[in-house]
């Protein structure tokens, strides 16, 4: 479905937070020239600062995210909302549901199951008859992780190799700081879980962003939490690989993407992630410390003496590294796929700059640039909830790659 004419190409909302600010650096500096930008958010004056800060006339839109009005304003005046304002779950449902019902697009850096089930069951039925896309998930979370399996799933079709089956996620390379916002996600998210037996339950699944559980296949227990030998995975890797702290989150994204396609990368697909703790004698010690301490944070947050302490040295939201900080991080994701045929393919997904900040906000601006400057080149699509990998897939695989972000895949 065509958009009508729209007031703005592009709204960044939440445009005064830490993150929103880079992603607005991001678009000044690279959104194609004639491109309609706004700033949004609760306070015109934070706005402003921000925009002389940026040295462009871009216009302003106050809305707060409690204000549907607002909100229902905001969406039908524009093309694409990029949202960088979480927890989600406390601040996102009103702002996706008025661009679904509007017809808009709609990005964001969501690292939360209970928002992105709750946007699915609310949103994806609405959104397919408005023709909006509604991408959740367009940062670090989960991007790399969605598009690493994309590329590694076109390879294999194009050398008819069969299906995916055994497939992994291995961090070999990582440094960045720990995103305020992601803390509070996490937060927010285990404090609504606590309190609801049932949201706990559809939390751990492995299927809990599926479009249809019933018609997913049983392929056994899928832990995010587990240690594994490196030659297990491939014989190249050596050492024990320890869980890495947002599986439970991509890898339910990127088993949506194989279920909205159809399970086309396979039924058979099996999909985990993984973190490199070294080749050394002391790797499965350093990787169960991993594990421990994924356990020991996720407890320490819903416990209330353990909380009161980790609030205070935790960073928090709005807040981020020095520039010089954030430029020198860096990710490297490995994919190491087994197909139906007993083939071996590999994937790279590596991108220079702090993966919470500098290189999400390169992920993210993208992203928006996709759905306005490429759409006609975007995935058959009639709205809906859908992933990085099933609304954006190639022409933001390409787009990525001119901005420098390695992605590739081949025949091992």
């Amino acid at each position: 479905m065509s958009q009508p004419d729209r007031d703005h190409d592009i709204v960044v909302y939440g445009a005064t937070g830490f993150v929103g600010v880079l992603v607005a650096q991001y678009l000044a500096a690279h959104a194609p020239k004639g491109t309609n930008i706004a700033l949004a958010g609760r306070s015109g004056a934070k706005l402003a600062a921000v925009r002389d800060r940026l040295g462009v006339d871009w216009p302003i839109v106050v809305a707060d995210a409690s204000d549907t009005v607002a909100l229902n304003r905001l969406a039908v005046s524009t093309r694409v909302v990029v949202t960088t304002v979480g927890p989600y779950v406390r601040y996102g449902e009103h702002l996706v549901h008025s661009c679904a019902a509007a017809g808009t697009d709609y990005v964001d850096l969501t690292g939360e199951v209970v928002f992105a089930r709750r946007s699915i069951d609310a949103n994806d039925e609405l959104a397919r008859r408005t023709g909006a896309r509604i991408v959740h998930s367009c940062g670090f979370d989960s991007i790399p992780s969605d598009l690493g399996v994309h590329v590694l799933y076109d390879a294999v079709i194009a050398d008819g190799a069969g299906e995916l089956a055994d497939t992994s996620m291995v961090v070999t390379g990582l440094r960045g700081a720990a995103s305020g916002g992601t803390i509070d996600s996490i937060r927010s998210q285990l404090d609504v879980v606590n309190d609801d037996r049932v949201l706990r339950r559809m939390a751990a699944s492995p299927y809990s962003l599926t479009p249809d559980r019933a018609a997913e296949p049983d392929l056994g227990r899928q832990s995010d939490m587990a240690t594994v030998r490196g030659d297990v995975v491939d014989p190249s890797l050596r050492g024990t690989l320890a869980p890495f702290f947002m599986a439970s989150y991509n890898t339910r994204v990127v088993r949506r993407s194989n279920a909205l396609r159809g399970w086309a990368y396979g039924r058979s697909f099996r999909y985990r992630e993984l973190m490199s703790a070294g080749t050394s004698a002391l790797s499965p010690v350093v990787a169960n410390g991993i594990k421990a301490g994924i356990g020991a944070l996720f407890v320490g947050l819903t416990l209330p003496p353990t909380r009161f302490v980790l609030d205070r040295v935790l960073p928090k939201p709005g807040q981020g590294p020095s520039e010089r900080i954030r430029s020198a991080g860096h990710y490297t994701f490995d994919f190491f796929a087994t197909t139906a045929k007993g083939e071996r393919y590999r994937a790279r997904v590596r991108q220079k700059g702090d993966p919470g900040y500098a290189a999400t906000a390169v992920l993210l601006g993208e992203s928006a640039l996709t759905l306005t400057a490429d759409r006609d080149e975007l995935p058959p699509s009639a709205g809906g909830v859908l992933t990085p990998a099933t609304a954006l897939g190639d022409p933001l695989v390409t787009r990525l790659r001119a901005a420098g972000v390695e992605i590739s895949a081949h025949r091992a």
